[in-house]
Order: C-alpha cells, then structure tokens, then sequence
C-alpha cells in the first residue's frame, strides 16, 4: 500500500526533529501548536518590539534594532531555520520561507519537487517592502533592497536593488542612478 502525502509528511517531520512513536508523534504536535499560537500572536501584534520577542520564543534569529511589520509570517515549521541579522526592515505581509513541499500530490512530491529544508538569512541593513515572498535557501545580502511585492527566488547580492517576479536585478545602490 502507498504512503498518503499526509503520513510522508509527517514522517518527514519526525525524521527532521529526530522523533519517535506515539509519543514522538504528540511532541511533534505540541511543537506545530506552541509555532502557531506564537505565530498568530506575531503577526497581529500592533507593537514590533513585541512581534521580534514572539518570533525569538519561535526560534526565528533576530540580531537588534529589527523591525517586523504587521501580518509577516516566517516559516511555521521550521522557524529556528530563519535569519535576520541588524538593522533589517521588513514590511507588512511578507513572508519568509526556509521549506517548500508539494504536500498532497504524490506525483510532484516523489518525481519532481521533493521537500526542500533550507536556511533562509537576511543579512545586516536589508530592506523588505511590504508583501514580499522569500522563499526557502535564499540569502538577501547585506543592505539589498527587495521591491515591495516582489518573490524572491534567488540570493539577491549585497547592495543590490531587486524588484518583481521572480525577483530581478534592478541596479547596484552604490552606483549612481542612471536618468532617462
């Protein structure tokens, strides 16, 4: 009989965490529960100073004077995978990835997109607009500026301007802008 996607997911999950049985099971349970009531309480908090105390209990690394806007959400099962170093801002809406899974079609999670568990940073001085997506393993480099809205598939290099999607190199901030 073939594994369901659901049992693959979980099986994957209690592999990742290195868990067991039924009581494995319950521990993996508690753990998605303590996430996401955090998370929820994150993301509708009106006091950023709040929201990176939240995201910190979740196991999200944030370095000082970062400011999380309402409604960001960071990867619910992996948060201690994320990374976000000083001085970064990031915008309302957003979210910040560190997996992707295919979970209910066997098809594309066997033959073509497996899951992918992957550290995802923004480095010192980033900025994030407003609903961004950043997605599983990409590193924003130090003071990138990601266009609001914008999907970010790829490393963005440090001090680069990226906008759209899929994110693309808009210019260097250190060169000077070009008038048309």
């Amino acid at each position: 009989m073939t594994e369901t996607p659901e049992a693959i997911n979980i099986r994957e999950l209690m592999e990742y965490y290195g868990l067991k049985g039924v009581f494995g099971r319950v521990r993996l349970y508690l753990r998605q529960l303590k996430s996401y009531v955090l998370q929820a309480l994150a993301m509708g908090s009106p006091l950023p100073g709040l929201t990176v105390l939240l995201q910190r209990a979740r196991g999200v690394k944030i370095g000082k004077h970062v400011y999380i806007g309402p409604g960001v959400m960071f990867d619910e099962l992996y948060p201690q995978l994320i990374a976000v170093e000083d001085y970064v801002s990031i915008g309302m809406q957003t979210l910040v990835f560190a997996h992707s899974n295919p979970t209910c079609s066997l098809e594309l999670k066997q033959n073509y997109f497996p899951r992918k568990v992957a550290p995802t940073a923004i480095k010192k001085g980033a900025w994030i607009p407003p609903r961004c997506v950043i997605l599983a393993g990409v590193t924003i480099g130090e003071n990138a500026v990601i266009g609001a809205g914008s999907v970010v598939i790829r490393d963005v290099d440090p001090y680069t301007i990226v906008a759209g999607v899929p994110a693309k190199v808009v210019r260097d901030i250190r060169e000077p802008a070009v008038d048309a």
